[in-house]
């Protein structure tokens, strides 16, 4: 069965045309939560908050009986404070622990934030570092 999804004006994609090849990063960063122990779910990792808002997440890790939502943002720029708000805000309200963001490098503000609200900044040389 193919699901079509409207976007934008009227133009509608099948679900194999929107699916995107997944990232090296994605990869890189499943492999080191695993290594630290961690459950990986890289599948059905939209969830519905209790907003009614659909939230998507590239990962859901678990240690214990604690869940978090991860972002990979495998980019070529600075990460600001307004893509951590939003993965902070995301995660909220899906009533995930403390979020994990993955990317190349961070904004100053960016990280206050996250040192403020406990939300892990990894690196992608940090993941990539760890064998």
């Amino acid at each position: 069965m193919i699901v079509r999804v409207v976007v934008g004006l009227g133009v509608s994609m099948s679900a194999e045309e929107q699916i995107k090849p997944r990232s090296p990063l994605i990869d890189m960063a499943i492999g080191y939560f695993k290594k630290e122990g961690y459950k990986v779910n890289s599948e059905n990792v939209t969830i519905e908050g209790s907003s009614g808002v659909l939230r998507h997440f590239d990962l859901i890790v678990q240690k214990g009986r604690l869940e978090q939502g991860v972002w990979v943002r495998d980019w070529n720029r600075t990460i600001g404070v307004n893509v951590i708000i939003n993965l902070d805000t995301a995660s909220e309200d899906v009533e995930l622990g403390a979020p994990i963001m993955i990317g190349e490098k961070f904004s100053d503000h960016a990280k206050s934030y996250s040192n403020r609200r406990k939300i892990s900044l990894l690196t992608k040389q940090k993941i990539g570092s760890f064998r």
